[in-house]
């Protein structure tokens, strides 16, 4: 925090550091410094989570102001005093008067990190984080900022941020390059905290006018346009019947890709005509009713499960590879794309889903959310009101999946030999537990 009078940076906050004081300063939405006004250099840390440290600012050499600037923490507030903190800054202070240089003596002894223990660290503070995330970020880091995983921390530079975020943009999209530079300058925030002196490139590229790719999201024309020429570029392109299914899962749900691959049998209730997720993007596990589509899906991969001769799968979609389901799709994105003379990807069924719901049907968006469950966000009166049940949810999800087959096949219903709609079960009217999980 600084004042510019005529041209000159001023510090805004000095007052004499003393125990009342240091108490009395308040956190702000980014760290700033308060100087003490009886010793030049020495100051308090104040973190935007209200952490309090003690620090000396000075210029190495003889001084001036085209010296380096070095900073070095002293201590943290609550554990050494104000008047300990001023007489070790004093120290501090008297020695780089006599040309030495604390800061770097520090530096040396601790040794500073490379970016490739910074980000074995980051990886090890979160042990809760999702493998599928980690593997992601393991990916992104060796591919676009393997290079730099020998070097020492403060070796980056926000100009080295700024050239490698625009050969990314270049080589792997907008997107990826803001995913990596956000990744990077997450890696650093640990070591700058334990390294008085390191300085955050990412923090610094951004403060010297860097700026991320602003997020675009994608755009598809009307569900009327769009599923007549996905519909029929799946059926010719996507040759292998299970793998089929998965896209008419999406396209009937609005499940994102991950949900639906890893959907696991004793999770599926086709009785009662439900199901349920517990891997979820929201961390909430997600029950929802069957459709007559979806039954007539399920009853065909279970059918074929039946069928095989490696026993009855653990998984809806079973595959050989290491984690026993499918788990890629992208090889054939391309291919439907050029059948069907649109560009598709798995999310845009998402899309359609949730468009056919609010624009073809004008069915609430809070119903829209929990069928796709979207995070509720901060709407106070939508959070007071009850959840949707499986079964207010049955009518809406039903009337959803039947617009789709009649927008993707231009009729108002789907003969029953198409295999589509599917006699619906009777429901018991009853409610029990199901699948070993009390309603």
């Amino acid at each position: 925090m600084t004042n510019t009078t005529n041209g000159k940076r001023t510090a805004k906050v000095k007052l004499t550091l003393t125990k009342r004081t240091v108490d009395n300063l308040q956190p702000a939405d980014r760290p700033w410094i308060a100087w003490d006004d009886r010793l030049v250099g020495f100051g308090v840390r104040v973190q935007p989570s209200g952490a309090k440290s003690f620090l000396i600012n000075y210029r190495i050499g003889s001084g001036g102001r085209r010296a380096r600037n070095r900073r070095i923490a002293i201590g943290r507030c609550g554990l050494l005093a104000p008047e300990e903190a001023r007489r070790l800054a004093q120290e501090l202070l008297g020695r780089v008067a006599r040309g030495e240089d604390p800061a770097q003596e520090r530096a040396d002894s601790r040794g500073m990190p490379t970016l490739r223990e910074a980000f074995a660290e980051y990886l090890t503070a979160n042990p809760n984080r999702k493998t599928s995330t980690e593997a992601l970020y393991q990916s992104q880091m060796r591919y676009c900022l393997g290079d730099w995983l020998a070097r020492p921390l403060d070796t980056i530079t926000r100009r080295d941020v700024e050239a490698r975020f625009h050969r990314v943009s270049q080589r792997n999209g907008w997107a990826v390059a803001n995913h990596v530079i956000a990744l990077l300058r997450s890696v650093y925030r640990r070591p700058c905290v334990d390294h008085g002196t390191l300085r955050n490139p990412v923090d610094l590229w951004l403060a010297g006018g860097g700026r991320y790719h602003r997020a675009v999201r994608r755009r598809i024309s009307t569900p009327a346009e769009t599923l007549p020429r996905w519909w029929a570029a799946i059926e010719a392109e996507v040759t292998v019947p299970a793998t089929r299914d998965i896209f008419w899962f999406g396209m009937y749900t609005g499940m994102r890709r991950g949900e639906i691959m890893g959907l696991h049998w004793d999770r599926v209730d086709l009785e009662r005509r439900m199901f349920r997720v517990e891997a979820t993007k929201t961390g909430e596990p997600l029950e929802l009713p069957i459709t007559r589509q979806l039954a007539a899906l399920l009853e065909r991969r279970r059918l074929a499960a039946s069928a095989g001769n490696g026993g009855a799968p653990a998984w809806v979609f079973p595959s050989s590879g290491g984690s026993g389901h499918v788990v890629e799709l992208q090889h054939l994105y391309h291919r439907i794309s050029r059948a069907a003379g649109t560009k598709f990807w798995f999310h845009g069924l998402r899309n359609v889903f949730i468009t056919v719901a609010e624009r073809e049907l004008m069915l609430p968006r809070s119903l829209t959310k929990r069928l796709v469950n979207h995070a509720r966000g901060s709407d106070v009166t939508e959070s007071y009101a009850a959840d949707w049940s499986v079964e207010q949810l049955r009518e809406p999800a039903q009337r959803i999946a039947d617009r789709i087959d009649e927008l993707a096949h231009g009729a108002a219903t789907v003969p029953v030999g198409s295999g589509y709609p599917w006699p619906a079960p009777a429901v018991p009217a009853a409610a029990e537990t199901r699948f070993g999980i009390a309603p």
